[in-house]
């Protein structure tokens, strides 16, 4: 099956939807009002009815959107509906799995579940690695009716034997893009495998690439596609701005401008772990307070900087691209590229974390020489000409030369400099080329 064999959804623009329009049941629009919702967002309009009406679904949709109501709504109402079934332990049988591919956007998933499901007497829980594991199967064995999961740990509790996903009825693959990004397309094969043939699908990926569209045509049976905000395009209500700086200033130049425009809440983004990590020190050491987010860091960790971050006591997190896939936040006012990122695309996820919900939001970037390539590739991607604005004392360095950037066992070639031809040991294919 390919993409362009599948119908696409549209919504005119100039019809003003609700949600009771969309056919959600009282309780439902009760709970979404309490939130503080009142207006679907287009994501939301195009999918629910979709959902409602049992069918697949492929959709595209980035972070920010709206995605995560457009399906936990109407998962919601479905089940409701739907008579309960016992699991082979004895208790409430599974019947709807969402899997995320970072313990952050499960846990805010979840909460979504929980939240929007306040009045309709259904059940769920989130499991992801990076914390025991017996809390998790003492509640599997009482039984839910939605479990949102990440791959890892949803496996290792499957081959114990702890988790029954045969009466599975909807099934929800979140920011599949991001779960290729991160190599865990054998994993969804499993998954895949042990889930019923008969099932409802759902497919949310912020990009429709080749993979994505193989993926669609393992998974998904006749389904109907909705997209908006395509992936190379960023909000309007989100300015941007790049501040040309020495290789040298660029960690003074955040501190500079965190302290001279005073900002409380700022999202910082890094390339890798260690940079992340050394970062921190030189905020807390001016004293600003931070906290960095990452793989290495534990569950506690990240979630005790996240909540810190939300509540506004903490000023600074420091995080890379995975760890932030499932921050979240309604009103965050500036997201600043420390060092931009190697893929364009990704420079999109980024700033979408701030303007959303029709907020303002500032996307600062900080760039030396050694990114200019990044810069012009992501300015071609977005076909935008981002505002330069040189700040006064931090001027990029004349007699600095491009230098490569080294990311775990890449080397990547920043700046306008040609990379030196590679030796034919050096040429040898590597296996891990392609992951990120």
């Amino acid at each position: 099956m390919s993409l362009k064999e599948l119908p696409s959804e549209s919504k005119s623009n100039s019809t003003i939807f609700s949600f009771e329009s969309l056919g959600l049941s009282e309780k439902l629009v009760q709970a979404v009002h309490e939130q503080g919702y009142t207006i679907p967002t287009p994501i939301q309009i195009q999918a629910i009815p979709i959902v409602l009406e049992g069918g697949d679904l492929l959709a595209g949709a980035q972070t920010g959107t709206g995605k995560t109501a457009g399906f936990t709504l109407p998962m919601l109402q479905l089940l409701a509906k739907l008579p309960r079934a016992r699991s082979a332990q004895g208790g409430i049988a599974v019947r709807a799995l969402v899997l995320t591919p970072t313990r952050e956007l499960a846990a805010q998933v979840e909460e979504s579940v929980r939240l929007y499901g306040k009045y309709m007497g259904l059940s769920s829980m989130v499991i992801f690695g990076g914390v025991g594991m017996s809390p998790q199967i003492s509640r599997l064995k009482k039984g839910v009716d939605i479990l949102v999961a990440t791959p890892g740990r949803l496996l290792d509790l499957v081959g114990q034997g702890v988790l029954d996903l045969r009466h599975v009825e909807i099934f929800v693959l979140d920011e599949a893009d991001r779960m290729l990004d991160m190599g865990f397309i054998h994993d969804i094969k499993k998954v895949l495998a042990i889930l019923p043939k008969r099932k409802q699908s759902l497919l949310f990926s912020a990009t429709f690439s080749d993979e994505i569209k193989t993926l669609a045509g393992r998974l998904l049976n006749s389904p109907k596609i909705v997209e908006v905000a395509r992936p190379n395009r960023t909000a309007e209500t989100i300015s941007q701005i790049v501040h040309p700086v020495a290789r040298s200033k660029k960690r003074n130049l955040l501190i500079h401008l965190i302290k001279s425009e005073k900002w409380q809440q700022v999202l910082v983004f890094m390339r890798t772990k260690h940079g992340a990590n050394k970062l921190v020190e030189h905020l807390l050491d001016a004293k600003i307070s931070a906290m960095a987010i990452h793989g290495n860091k534990s569950q506690t960790a990240r979630t005790k900087a996240l909540e810190e971050f939300k509540t506004g006591t903490l000023t600074v997190l420091c995080a890379t691209d995975i760890a932030a896939r499932g921050i979240d936040i309604d009103q965050l006012p500036y997201v600043v590229n420390y060092e931009l990122p190697n893929v364009p695309e990704d420079y999109v996820h980024r700033i979408g974390r701030t303007g959303r919900a029709g907020s303002q939001g500032q996307a600062v970037s900080l760039v030396c020489l050694d990114e200019d390539m990044f810069l012009r590739n992501i300015e071609k991607l977005i076909k935008t000409k981002i505002p330069k604005e040189v700040i006064k004392g931090f001027e990029p360095d004349p007699n600095e030369t491009p230098e490569p950037i080294i990311m775990g066992r890449m080397t990547m070639n920043g700046g306008a400099r040609k990379p030196k031809p590679a030796s034919a040991a050096a040429r040898k294919p590597s296996p891990n080329r392609n992951r990120r």
